[in-house]
């Protein structure tokens, strides 16, 4: 027995279909939107935020915000058409927001953009805090690993 596979107005040529997808303008295609790749590292006590941003004009289309314990990076990548033809590059508005920890001040914060990249500094970020709290010590009672300068190291007292 022979099988059949039939061809025809149910079946569509995948290349006509490939060919119609890509003429498409890229705004009916849902591709309005533009997250930036980022990277949240630690260097020392310091947190560190890289965006990459190629194709941005930084100056104009870039804020960072520091605000009730947030740092924010809000953006825009510009669409510059030019021509036609099968584009993957997106465009449109970004925010990417971050909570900081409670001991890090507003001005310990800084940015810096170089080829293509933004790089936000958070100083002291994974530093230690001091609470404020104390050890109260214990009459009668030695602290772990402290020695008794009365004992002459035999159980003997002076």
């Amino acid at each position: 027995m022979t099988t059949l596979i039939p061809w025809g107005p149910r079946f569509a040529d995948p290349f006509a279909l490939t060919e119609a997808l890509f003429r498409r303008p890229a705004a009916t295609r849902g591709t309005s939107w533009y997250a930036p790749t980022t990277d949240v590292v630690r260097e020392g006590d310091d947190a560190v935020v890289r965006l990459e941003l190629p194709g941005v004009d930084v100056a104009k289309d870039v804020t960072v915000e520091v605000e009730s314990g947030r740092l924010t990076v809000r953006g825009e990548r510009r669409d510059e058409k030019s021509g036609e033809g099968f584009r993957q590059s997106r465009y449109g508005s970004f925010s990417r927001t971050f909570t900081l920890p409670e001991h890090v001040a507003d001005d310990a914060v800084s940015a810096s953009y170089d080829a293509g990249v933004l790089t936000v500094r958070v100083a002291g970020a994974h530093a230690s805090v001091e609470t404020g709290a104390r050890r109260v010590a214990i009459e009668g009672v030695s602290a772990p690993g402290a020695t008794d300068e009365s004992n002459d190291g035999e159980g003997h007292t002076a």
